[in-house]
């Protein structure tokens, strides 16, 4: 009995034992490059043929989808998967134009994967005579590797991110967003200790990251941090919890210890921070901590919340997830070092990048982070140093039955965006006794401030969603002017409920300025900063004659308007 008993317990803990082991084997997929060859940053491609149902020359190239299985101790070299065989690429047409739609499954501008999909954003400039970089967004089956739609946006949307990730709590997906042009709230931008932004046009403001929601759909995003952060930010991360966790890439010139990390004079540890946000606020959780400056003055700092990871990693696109089953342990794919290595006389120093197998120079590694504790450690080196633009966990990922369509069918209602400019304009064909509807959406930073048909106002018609319809047309000419102003805490609601504050309406021939007080100064603008006029107003209300089919940037009193007339 005894015998039976003990052969019970041992069976017992070594069944225990493998499915503890088992549970740390899982597969790692991500959208990869091998970003660094022998000769310097090079994407390999290979020639496959003419194709010629395609009517293209056919190439192979290292973009894709990749994966590697990680046991909890080793990592395997990634691979392609699904993966490309040439043989088939060459003779099959449909092979041939999937195969080669890897060429665009690069996402130096940001990734993400939710729920079997993915979305990569690519910077780029569409021809030598666009003088702004555009984004191209992608979106892909993350299994079969199917391109599913493709398309060119300015960059006035703002798509460019350290990492985007889905929250399961709410069912949304966050980014932390690099901004360009913003105006930031008077409560950052009047503290003392903040620099001032000048830019009230808002074509070169202040730019810095911010934490976003984002409708993958439409790729709409939506601030929620109040301003915005300067860090480096190298990835973003939620957990099934709901937490959003960054790193930002961190540096040092130093010996590595012989645990494998970097420590500074005080012995405390260097290199990439991980940080925490609060999702509601978009702002980061950092513990207050008082202490007492050189001259004695005591002050309170604000530290992250848990050390840094002790790993030197450079400011280049790297990825980051957590399984859905382990919420406390992140997974980091990222760089390893400061783009040094050990020289020839055993000096820690700037090497050629030629010699990295020697010499350990812009390895990537595999690393399990605590996000609890901060507690760090690198699994081990990827083989060919492969990088992720995003990165997941296949079976058991925070996004697995999400719900989301990221590119769902067209939709059967459609908008027509009118525009003007010094050189004509667009006029929508329309037919008398008919009503037309249009969606109004601002561009970050601005919201709606009037809108007027025939020199009507029906402001007060606009929607909760940013809808207006127009008056039954009579005419046969009428004009429809919208005019924006920068974001206040005053919500769209307050202002159609109000004629109290100053109004700027559009009009043929100029714009109507209500509610102003005798004494207050107006001033046009063109977009590039040029003073047209200025004046000092009479009375409450002005027309204001100005030349059609432009763009001005008016200031009366603190009130910023943007009109095209």
């Amino acid at each position: 009995m005894k015998a039976n008993l003990l052969l019970f317990v041992q069976t017992l803990l070594v069944t225990s034992f493998c499915l503890q082991m088992n549970a740390q084997d899982i597969r790692l997929k991500g959208i990869g490059h091998d970003n660094r060859y022998d000769d310097g940053e090079k994407m390999v491609s290979t020639y496959v043929g003419w194709n010629s149902d395609l009517g293209k020359a056919i190439f192979i190239v290292d973009n894709g989808i990749y994966g590697m299985n990680y046991n909890g101790t080793t990592i395997t070299t990634p691979e392609k998967d699904p993966a490309v065989d040439i043989a088939e690429v060459r003779g099959d047409t449909d092979k041939a134009l999937w195969a080669t739609n890897f060429n665009l499954m690069f996402g130096n501008s940001g990734a993400v994967y939710v729920d079997g999909q993915l979305v990569t954003v690519f910077s780029r400039d569409e021809s030598s005579t666009v003088d702004e970089e555009l984004f191209q967004v992608c979106k892909w089956n993350a299994t079969t590797g199917e391109l599913l739609s493709r398309e060119i946006r300015p960059k006035s949307d703002h798509l460019e991110s350290a990492g985007m990730a889905y929250n399961p709590k709410d069912g949304k997906v966050y980014g932390l967003f690099y901004l360009t042009g913003q105006d930031l709230p008077e409560d950052i931008t009047s503290d003392p200790d903040y620099f001032e932004d000048e830019d009230a046009d808002m074509t070169d403001g202040d730019a810095g990251y911010c934490l976003c929601t984002i409708d993958l759909a439409t790729m709409k995003v939506t601030p929620v941090t109040p301003g915005l952060y300067y860090y480096n930010f190298i990835t973003f991360a939620i957990n099934s919890d709901g937490r959003a966790f960054a790193l930002t890439s961190g540096g040092a010139s130093g010996v590595v210890d012989n645990d494998g990390k970097m420590r500074n004079i005080d012995g405390n540890l260097v290199g990439a921070q991980l940080w925490e946000f609060d999702l509601t606020t978009g702002l980061i959780k950092t513990n207050a901590v008082e202490k007492v400056d050189v001259d004695g003055e005591a002050y309170t700092d604000f530290e992250p919340l848990v050390p840094a990871t002790g790993y030197c990693s450079q400011y280049k696109r790297q990825a980051a997830c957590f399984a859905m089953s382990n919420p406390d342990k992140m997974y980091w794919v990222g760089y390893y070092n400061s783009g040094k290595g050990i020289n020839e006389w055993g000096s820690w120093a700037t090497l050629s990048d030629k010699e990295w197998r020697a010499n350990g120079k812009y390895d990537t590694a595999l690393y399990e982070i605590d996000v609890n504790t901060g507690e760090t450690r690198q699994v081990g080196k990827i083989n060919n140093r492969w990088i992720f633009s995003a990165l997941w966990i296949e079976g058991d990922d925070t996004s697995d039955g999400a719900g989301i369509d990221v590119n769902p069918e067209p939709s059967t209602q459609a908008f027509i965006a009118l525009s003007t400019s010094e050189s004509g304009a667009i006029l929508q064909q329309v037919e008398k006794g008919s009503q037309y509807t249009y969606k109004l959406e601002p561009a970050i930073g601005w919201q709606v401030h009037s809108v007027t048909f025939n020199n009507e106002d029906i402001t007060g018609q606009v929607t909760e969603a940013g809808m207006i319809t127009t008056p039954v047309i009579e005419n046969d000419y009428s004009t429809l002017f919208v005019t924006f102003e920068q974001d206040s805490p005053d919500a769209l609601q307050d202002i159609r409920k109000s004629s109290d504050g100053i109004r700027v309406l559009g009009r043929t021939g100029g714009v109507s300025v209500r509610n102003a007080k005798a004494g207050d100064m107006l001033y046009v603008y063109t977009t590039d900063g040029q003073l047209l006029q200025s004046q000092r107003l009479n009375s409450s209300q002005t027309e204001v004659a100005l030349e059609s089919k432009a763009l001005y940037i008016i200031k009366v009193a603190d009130k910023v308007v943007k009109v095209r007339l």
